[in-house]
């Protein structure tokens, strides 16, 4: 890709992962369960890594599931979560990939305002710090400050795992 500049390698990626995965894990280790929901798809693919290094790394029991909503017409937009899970009192870790706006996080957490949760915490691998919604990453891998005019794409779905800005 022309133009794009690589700010995160595989290595980078897999570093950050892992250690977002660890402080999940402190964060709740007092904890029986934590459902880690991945906004889809990049989001989802992001949660699942992390999943992988929970189920290494600790005993809690770690479920996961997808978010779906049309994310360009959230308010009225079904909202699907697959596979379904028991939300009342659980803690919910949501995931993104990229924080821009926080728009995409806030409609997310706005879904589980619906059930009585335990706690809710936020996870993105890259936040652009761009917010215009009052939403924060409580775990995050990178903050980027980019214009808004730069693209940054996450490769998160086939290895090698990077993060460009073009």
């Amino acid at each position: 890709m022309s133009g794009s500049t690589e700010v995160l390698n595989h290595q980078q990626v897999s570093n950050r992962i892992e250690r977002i995965s660890w402080q999940i894990f402190e964060e709740f280790s007092g904890e029986k369960e934590v459902i880690l929901t991945g906004i889809a798809d990049r989001g989802y693919l992001l949660a699942e890594k992390i999943f992988k290094h929970l189920q290494e790394i600790s005993d809690i029991e770690v479920k996961i599931s997808k978010l779906s909503f049309d994310k360009d017409n959230a308010l009225d937009s079904e909202y699907s979560l697959n596979p379904a899970v028991e939300l009342e009192n659980a803690n919910i870790v949501l995931v993104d990939d990229v924080l821009k706006s926080g728009g995409t996080l806030i409609y997310g957490v706005r879904y589980f305002l619906n059930f009585r949760i335990k706690s809710m915490k936020t996870v993105v691998l890259v936040d652009r710090n761009h917010k215009r919604y009052p939403v924060k990453a409580d775990f995050k891998g990178l903050s980027l400050s980019t214009s808004m005019q730069e693209h940054v794409s996450v490769e998160i779905e086939k290895e090698p795992l990077s993060v460009t800005v073009s």
